[in-house]
């Protein structure tokens, strides 16, 4: 029997071709809201449970009013800008920077089931948790049996 997973693991590691096209679609989407110099992309969690759909963004050093949120067509725009730091003094050099940009945009494509007008956002220890209830209708239910 042949073990196919160091072949699967191989290419959940590395890029396709596929991948590269994807990316240029997004780069070119972005581009498209007037985003093409962002140079950072916070780190996202997407999730579901019983009441909800829920989106996390880390943005640490980040305040609230530097952040917006609009939703368009189901889809979700995370979108920040904020000040930039002064460029470094002359004698200044950095040996990494790695600290968040000024500038983001991130797109989430909302499931169907999801009440948009009821959303709700939190701002809590870096974190942006933005949440939509799940429409009554879309919720699992359970069902009686009479007998």
């Amino acid at each position: 029997m042949t073990n196919y997973l160091p072949a699967v693991i191989s290419s959940l590691r590395q890029p396709d071709s596929f991948d590269r096209q994807i990316d240029r679609l997004f780069d070119e989407a972005l581009r498209t809201f007037g985003a093409s110099d962002l140079t950072w992309t916070p780190a996202c969690n997407a999730w579901e449970d019983h009441d909800g759909f829920y989106v996390q963004v880390g943005l640490p050093g980040w305040e609230p009013k530097d952040v917006s949120l609009e939703v368009d067509k189901q889809v979700l725009l995370v979108k920040g800008e904020r000040k930039s730091e002064s460029d470094p003094a002359p004698a200044q050099s950095y040996h990494l920077r790695e600290i968040a940009g000024d500038r983001f945009l991130r797109m989430f494509k909302l499931p169907s089931f999801v009440d948009q007008d009821k959303a709700l956002a939190s701002h809590k220890n870096g974190l942006l948790t933005i949440t939509f209830p799940k429409r009554e209708e879309a919720k699992r239910r359970r069902i009686v049996i009479e007998g």
